[in-house]
């Protein structure tokens, strides 16, 4: 099944920026990114942040663009095939085909202040690096926020997140 993005999460004061691979199922279906309740993205962040959680999306973009976090996925547009025998679209990564990357060129002309740029898991990362010619950016990768990374507990994750704190000037933190 061909699938699409969404646009970035982002404004003139972002300074860091956060990459997916491409929006799960339910974010397609919901247009909103992270929407699948056992992903622990939002949970991850609000924690990070000290706020108190939200299931708000406008509130969560908000959380966003007030930390100078631009939000965005690797892929425009893929292929995602079933997971066998399941019949339904499957959201993991491992079943995505027939990649084609967002214009990073443009949009870090648009984001000149963002340097340091935050994959989310491997798959994100080498997906970006396959893909994207564009100015040179420091990079890093985070664990995976994904209910199927099951390799490290929610505080382990927040705990490796925290290096995105050094990059942002929060008036939240």
């Amino acid at each position: 099944m061909r699938i699409e993005s969404f646009p970035p999460i982002s404004d003139k004061s972002s300074s860091i920026a956060l990459l997916g691979t491409m929006p799960g199922e339910k974010s397609l279906q919901t247009n909103t990114y992270f929407a699948n309740n056992t992903n622990q993205f939002w949970k991850i962040l609000f924690t990070l942040l000290n706020q108190e959680f939200s299931d708000d999306y406008s509130v969560r973009k908000q959380l966003l663009l007030a930390n100078g976090i631009a939000l965005w996925d690797v892929l425009k547009a893929c292929s995602r095939e079933t997971d066998a025998p399941h019949p339904a679209p499957s959201s993991l990564d491992k079943y995505i085909s027939q990649e084609v990357p967002n214009d990073f060129a443009a949009f870090y002309a648009e984001h000149p202040q963002i340097q340091h740029v935050f994959f989310l898991g491997q798959k994100a990362l080498a997906a970006y690096e396959k893909h994207v010619v564009a100015p040179a950016k420091v990079l890093h990768v985070l664990p995976s926020p994904s209910g199927a990374n099951t390799s490290m507990s929610f505080q382990q994750k927040v705990a490796e997140w925290k290096v995105i704190l050094k990059f942002i000037e929060s008036p939240l933190k």
